[in-house]
């Protein structure tokens, strides 16, 4: 089946303190998303990706593209008002049938396993979402009490989620709803079980100053 890459880089950089957006801060002498890109085309050099970005972000990222000589092909889509916009506009340019991947761009560290146990896992059960386990203790509180819970029956849940095109495109004609966190919240919404698979723990989501020492600390092992 056709595969298709939704990448999504909206951010605006305010929880990294920086005025620069965090897909395009650089990591061992590359922006940040680049290495994102770089993965899918690792993964799979005819894989069809789509960079959805900010109206005003899309020079800068064609000049970042000439000044570090970087050729993956992909196409730009301008983002939207929310993530669940965005997705949609991206969603939009695709019009046969195949598996779309829809992956945050600041995640550089998916591995190739990963993408492919999701691709493979969609292409039978119609979507496919890769989780880790959680390693820390959790409680559930609210304003007036907490308590334990039993972390056995939660997990952390990463992106890239894949899904069969018609299905993610027949979620998404729905009116947008703040409970839309993922995509994967958009499809259970119209009625569709969700396949977890197993993620990678380093497939970190890099919005802090201190997931960007831990994503140069994992390049720099990866480097030698």
């Amino acid at each position: 089946m056709k595969k298709y890459a939704i990448i999504v880089a909206g951010g605006k950089g305010e929880r990294m303190q920086n005025k620069l957006p965090k897909q395009f801060l650089s990591i061992k002498g590359k922006p940040l998303l680049m290495h994102t890109l770089n993965r899918f085309y690792q993964f799979d050099s005819s894989i069809d990706i789509i960079l959805v970005l900010p109206v005003n972000q899309k020079e800068f990222w064609q000049v970042l593209c000439q000044e570090y000589n970087f050729h993956i092909p992909h196409h730009i889509v301008a983002g939207g008002e929310t993530r669940f916009h965005s997705v949609l506009n991206g969603l939009s340019t695709i019009t046969g049938d195949g598996l779309v991947a829809i992956h945050d761009g600041v995640r550089p560290f998916v591995d190739s396993e990963t993408i492919s146990r999701c691709f493979s896992e969609a292409q039978i059960k119609g979507n496919a979402v890769p989780s880790i386990e959680l390693f820390e203790s959790i409680r559930y509180f609210d304003r007036s009490k907490n308590k334990a819970l039993n972390r056995a029956n939660y997990c952390l849940i990463q992106t890239p989620q894949v899904f069969k095109v018609n299905l993610l495109q027949k979620a998404y004609t729905q009116t947008f709803k703040t409970t839309f966190t993922d995509d994967a919240s958009v499809l259970e919404a119209i009625g569709e079980k969700i396949n977890l698979v197993k993620g990678n723990k380093e497939n970190i989501k890099i919005t802090t100053p201190y997931e960007m020492e831990i994503a140069e600390s994992v390049l720099s092992k990866r480097m030698l």
